[in-house]
């Protein structure tokens, strides 16, 4: 009987060494029912199991403060400020994938393989549709023309989108001519900066403003929510910049963290994050635009039109963050 018992207590430590073997545990920002579907596609093609963590703010400091004790293996973030933020940190360490650099473009991905994009997302010009219609030359250098005193809403300056907008005009202009072009966009505002980017588009439905920027996916969560359905039929969208640079983009991202415990398995879940099948579910599940060149958007989105994308690294742009927020300072842009 002992050595039955033995035996059996031998059996389920194997069976759960084997099970610990077969999991990745994540940080993530991105909402779950964002990212359920393909974590448990992933599980069920892998059999590896899926431990997340979800918190909208503060994981990133959640991860210093744990250190070497942390259990995180991933992070799946949102917005280039993260990423980049887990790098100077020191947070994460580099893959070497060639599926990951294979699927992920250059320019969505860390010089030095920290952090890869999985999805794209416009900083978009929306307009109303009674009382502008498509603008279809837009530019964001446009938004200071005296045409549009008053006719402006947008989130704080200082929210993360807008940051990292400020940032790539930084890189294209420097730092004279943005500082200009904020106080010119300061002084066609409707109203001082608040709310989200929802907010803006409701704002030009109620009539306060006309044009407001915001992320290019909103407007699919706006469609898909029937009691903000009637926000997003208010408006069009604009894809900025088509006849020049491209639109701007950021976008939403996956590391490995410093101290990852299980790096194989963590891998294995990066890899299915860029592959095709994953790929096809980020993008109908959030109306967000795939990295994998061939992968189709939703219907929804490809309704909207297509554009070209601004072709500057977004770790090029992400460089200038404290250039951006210190002229938002400077221009007293909130206030």
């Amino acid at each position: 009987m002992k050595i039955k018992m033995l035996v059996l207590a031998c059996s389920a430590f194997v069976a759960q060494s084997a099970l610990a073997a077969g999991e990745v545990n994540v940080y993530s920002n991105r909402q779950d029912e964002l990212i359920k579907p393909i974590i448990q596609q992933f599980e069920q093609e892998s059999g590896i199991k899926v431990n997340v963590v979800f918190a909208k703010e503060g994981l990133n400091e959640r991860l210093e403060r744990e250190g070497k004790l942390s259990p995180a293996d991933l992070m799946l973030t949102v917005d280039i400020s993260r990423l980049t933020d887990l790098v100077d940190k020191g947070l994460v360490q580099p893959v070497d994938s060639k599926i990951l650099q294979e699927n992920i473009p250059a320019v969505y991905r860390d010089p030095a393989n920290q952090w890869f994009a999985l999805t794209t997302r416009v900083r978009a010009i929306y307009s109303s549709k009674e009382r502008l219609g498509k603008l279809d030359n837009i530019r964001y250098e446009d938004l200071v023309k005296p045409e549009f005193k008053g006719k402006i809403c947008t989130r704080s300056g200082k929210h993360e989108y807008n940051v990292a907008l400020v940032s790539s005009m930084i890189a294209y202009h420097g730092m004279a001519d943005t500082k200009q072009w904020l106080e010119g966009l300061k002084a066609n505002l409707a109203r001082k900066p608040q709310g989200n980017d929802r907010d803006q588009v409701k704002a030009i439905k109620d009539g306060i403003c006309d044009i407001s920027l915001g992320n290019s996916y909103y407007l699919g969560a706006m469609l898909k929510d029937p009691a903000q359905k009637a926000w997003a039929e208010a408006v069009d969208i604009n894809f900025p910049n088509q006849g020049d640079r491209g639109a701007h983009v950021n976008v939403s991202g996956v590391a490995m963290t410093k101290y990852a415990k299980n790096k194989a398995e963590a891998q294995k879940l990066m890899e299915f994050l860029a592959s095709d099948t994953a790929q096809h579910l980020y993008a109908d599940a959030n109306a967000e635009y795939p990295v994998k060149a061939g992968v189709e958007p939703s219907a929804m989105v490809k309704s909207w039109g297509s554009f070209k994308p601004d072709a500057l690294p977004v770790s090029d742009y992400a460089k200038h963050r404290k250039d951006a927020l210190q002229l938002l300072d400077e221009v007293k842009f909130d206030l």
